[in-house]
Order: C-alpha cells, then sequence, then structure tokens
C-alpha cells in the first residue's frame, strides 16, 4: 500500500491516514471564493434589495454571502469527515485543506469545531437566507431574526476561540496563516454580528417604546 503523504499542518504528529496533498493554489481557491462572493452580492443589490434604502441593501447582501457561506463551505466540512482524503481536487475539500494550514483542527475533527460548524450550517445558513427575506419584504420579524443571528454567530465565534485557547492555541503552520485565516477570516463574523446586533437592538427598543407609549395614551 502506498504511504500517505506527509502533512503540512501542526502539531506535526496529528495523524491523517490518506492525507492527500492540496493541488490547488491559495490563490486560486481565493480568487474563486472571492468571485462567487462578488456574484451573490452583485445579485443581491442590483435584482432582490433595487427598491431598498442602501443600508438594507447592504444587510441582504451580508446575509446571502454569510448565509451561503455558512451552509456551502461549512456545510461541505460538516459532513465531508474526509476530505483531506480527497484526490480529485474538489474545490470544497481544496478550501479546507488550505484552511487547515490556519487551524488544524478542521483536518484533525475537532469535536468542538464539528459541533460549532453544524450548528451553524444547518440552523444558521438557512435563518440568513431567511433574514434576507424578511429585509426585501420588510417583515415585522426582520430585526428580532437578525439579532437572534447575529447573537449566534458570536456565541459561535466566542466557543470557537475560547476552545483554541484552551487547549494551548497551537493549531497554526505559521504566523501568517494564523493571522490571516485564524484571525482575519473569523474577524468579520464578530464585528458585523456586534455591529448588527447593536443596531437592531436599538430599533427593537424603539418600536417597544413605541408600543408602550400608545397604549399609554389609550389607557388614559
Amino acid at each position: 500500500m502506498e504511504e500517505a503523504a506527509a502533512h503540512p499542518y501542526v502539531p506535526r504528529d496529528l495523524k491523517l491516514p490518506g492525507y492527500v496533498p492540496i493541488t490547488m493554489s491559495m490563490s486560486s481557491i481565493l480568487a474563486v471564493y472571492l468571485g462567487a462572493s462578488l456574484f451573490v452580492v452583485t445579485f443581491v443589490w442590483f435584482l432582490l434589495g433595487r427598491k431598498k434604502a442602501h443600508l438594507d441593501r447592504l444587510l441582504m447582501c451580508w446575509w446571502a454571502f454569510t448565509g451561503l457561506t455558512h451552509m456551502v463551505l461549512e456545510g461541505y466540512f460538516v459532513f465531508s469527515p474526509e476530505f483531506f482524503k480527497d484526490n480529485t481536487s474538489c474545490y470544497l475539500a481544496e478550501v479546507w485543506k488550505e484552511y487547515s494550514k490556519g487551524d488544524s483542527r478542521y483536518a484533525g475533527r475537532d469535536s468542538a469545531v464539528i459541533a460549532v460548524e453544524g450548528i451553524t450550517a444547518v440552523i444558521e445558513g438557512p435563518a440568513c437566507l431567511l433574514a434576507v427575506y424578511a429585509i426585501a419584504k420588510g417583515k415585522s420579524y426582520s430585526y428580532v431574526l437578525q439579532l437572534a443571528i447575529s447573537l449566534g454567530q458570536l456565541y459561535g465565534c466566542l466557543v470557537y476561540f475560547i476552545t483554541a485557547f484552551l487547549e494551548g492555541d497551537n493549531f497554526a503552520t505559521n504566523s501568517f496563516y494564523y493571522y490571516s485565516y485564524y484571525v482575519g477570516a473569523n474577524g468579520w463574523w464578530v464585528l458585523i454580528p456586534l455591529l448588527i446586533s447593536y443596531r437592531c437592538w436599538n430599533k427593537i427598543c424603539e418600536s417597544a417604546s413605541g408600543v408602550e407609549t400608545k397604549i399609554k395614551k389609550k389607557i388614559r
């Protein structure tokens, strides 16, 4: 039997029997991801959100982008436990082989990562697409839904970072992958949900205050 190729991940003694080296370059992987993301954002901005205010259109673009990322990329990871053995140059497998250079817990199938990504892909992903619909149609539950998803994303990021810290935070091949993949790529799912949560909280409070004022006037 042919011996599996040595993997590039840390820790070096991580067991990945049958590992097949990545075939796509980092630039190629990013080009495909950015190109697909640009297509989604352009579609939502010009077709689905053309009658909405600019901020609502931006939010629709974000929810479409993050929802499809959760469902397609993260969904593939959750349901493809042996992606590191893929020898067909499948793009999704290549993405996770590359990303594992920044966090080898993905290649090693860490239970905490699987749990977080599973919830994100199966629950938060479809909810994000529902948020696109809710904003487009002006549904009354739009702000509550966006707040709930954002809090879920923040909680997932907290679990993701805290478990890595508790386990030694030594899962990146080098500092470049640590800061560009582990920190940089995930940082957007901390910053943007924080901003959306703040906005939605204020909108919900304004609405509740308005209802309360109307009730008081009726009582008087």
